[in-house]
């Protein structure tokens, strides 16, 4: 089998029906399976998996489990030669599956690589990014990112010295979509599951560039995020703490902090 597409569901049940047919249509011509895994939405995701795509195989998770651990309960299961982790809110076009398979198969060096993510509007959406310091952080969530030191970092961060449009190896990719070697996934590891929510993508794609194996954007394959990430523009966030999301991204940030601080290694590109 060529690969394993995994879908998580947390109460997205109509975005889950659009994906499952984009991701059919954009995958014509290979052998592919599809898994989705629900984390206790009780949306009636399971129900209508079934009527509509009987040949798709679902999970029921008994509540939310997060991003990394629900997306492993399915790569557990993928009997594909590459993984897919494919978002509810991601759109993929065309044959950008068959042609992140085909990129895959005549590069043999790359471990995960990721589609290039654009909006609704067709606008180009930063998906690939450097790798995340502490210093970084203060800069995208405080008006320090407004000094001339911040917005150098930022840029840098954004790779906004370059157009996107070639395939090109970068740090890191969002995990609205990735496919990896599931050969290379045997032997670094599923998603670390202490991340519940943000930083397990940015961690997976630094792990397999430990081990050696190059993360790619593949501009070649494009496919359509709705994605809303107001946050980053507003001063302060990261003391918003009453906002679930920004403890859970928090929360993460101190866990990545924390699990690579002692490390010297130095992959950024």
């Amino acid at each position: 089998m060529d690969l394993s597409i995994i879908i998580l569901n947390y109460k997205t049940k109509g975005l889950v029906k659009y994906c499952i047919k984009n991701a059919q249509t954009a995958a014509q011509g290979l052998d592919y399976e599809i898994i989705v895994i629900d984390n206790g939405s009780n949306d009636g995701c399971g129900e209508m998996v079934r009527q509509n795509f009987p040949e798709v195989k679902f999970i029921q998770n008994k509540k939310n489990i997060g991003f990394g651990a629900g997306n492993n309960c399915g790569i557990r299961l993928a009997q594909g030669r590459y993984i897919m982790t494919l978002n509810p809110d991601v759109t993929a076009l065309e044959d950008s599956i068959k042609k992140m398979v085909e990129f895959m198969d005549a590069n043999p060096q790359v471990g995960c690589a990721g589609p290039k993510l654009i909006n609704a509007d067709g606008s180009h959406q930063h998906s690939a990014r450097k790798f995340m310091t502490p210093f970084l952080v203060l800069y995208r969530r405080t008006p320090l990112g407004q000094l001339a030191r911040g917005r150098s970092a930022l840029n840098k961060f954004l790779y906004l010295d370059w157009d996107h449009n070639d395939n090109r190896p970068v740090d890191w990719l969002f995990g609205a979509c990735l496919i990896a070697r599931k050969e290379v996934v045997d032997q670094i590891g599923a998603f670390d599951e202490r991340y519940f929510l943000y930083f397990e993508d940015m961690d997976w794609c630094r792990r397999f560039w430990e081990k050696g194996h190059q993360v790619f954007y593949v501009a070649d394959a494009k496919m359509v995020h709705l994605h809303e990430r107001a946050s980053e523009t507003e001063p302060w966030e990261f003391i918003k703490v009453y906002r679930r999301t920004t403890r859970w991204h928090l929360i993460s940030g101190i866990k990545y902090f924390l699990k690579y601080h002692n490390s010297n290694a130095n992959f950024s590109l």
